[in-house]
């Protein structure tokens, strides 16, 4: 999903990421052999959000018992992200000036709405950018989280749902699932 779509219905002139699925949005390395069909798009609905700002890894489904494996309330599927961070005025070597106890609180020990987290992995890739995985998804939980211990997210980017990774696929394009991946 790129950004400025919506993962869901269209709301406040964005339109949902549901109207990316054309034939000539199609990833040319997409090895299944589906033909297309906008009938396909018929009850095709996101299995979660993600928001309109950030991007990534978006399944969209028009079968309830995946959508309820991914997002279920017992849901154990991790997701993954890329998050570009900034603190106070530090936008380069973050990692340097980063309290390590606010990033054991990243882990564990953070409520939204009154309502503890689940404990997250939460490691730095590189000196600006942490690495999250998450087993739920509250809404804009990762940029509250880091709002809380005094991190501006600049950039989000979802690449992972259980097994299946965004890997190369471009920015604006899709693909089918192929038959060995699985959440």
């Amino acid at each position: 999903k790129p950004m400025g779509y919506v993962s869901g219905q269209a709301e406040d002139g964005h339109e949902p990421a549901v109207v990316l699925v054309t034939n000539e949005n199609r990833w040319n390395e997409d090895r299944s052999k589906t033909r297309f069909n906008f009938s396909q798009l018929k009850g095709l609905a996101p299995c979660g959000r993600l928001d309109i700002d950030s991007v990534g890894l978006l399944v969209l489904t028009q079968d309830g018992r995946v959508a309820r494996q991914i997002i279920g309330e017992d849901s154990e599927v991790d997701k993954e992200y890329l998050v570009r961070v900034t603190f106070g005025d530090r936008d380069v070597d973050v990692q340097s000036v980063f309290p390590e106890e606010k990033l054991a609180l990243l882990r564990h020990g953070l409520s939204l709405d009154e309502q503890p987290l689940k404990p997250a992995q939460v490691d730095w890739q590189n000196p600006e950018q942490l690495r999250f995985v998450l087993t739920e998804g509250k809404k804009r939980q990762i940029r509250r989280m880091c709002e809380l211990v005094g991190l501006k997210v600049v950039g989000l980017k979802r690449i992972r749902i259980g097994g299946v990774t965004l890997g190369n696929l471009p920015v604006g394009q899709w693909r089918y699932l192929a038959a060995h991946e699985q959440f």
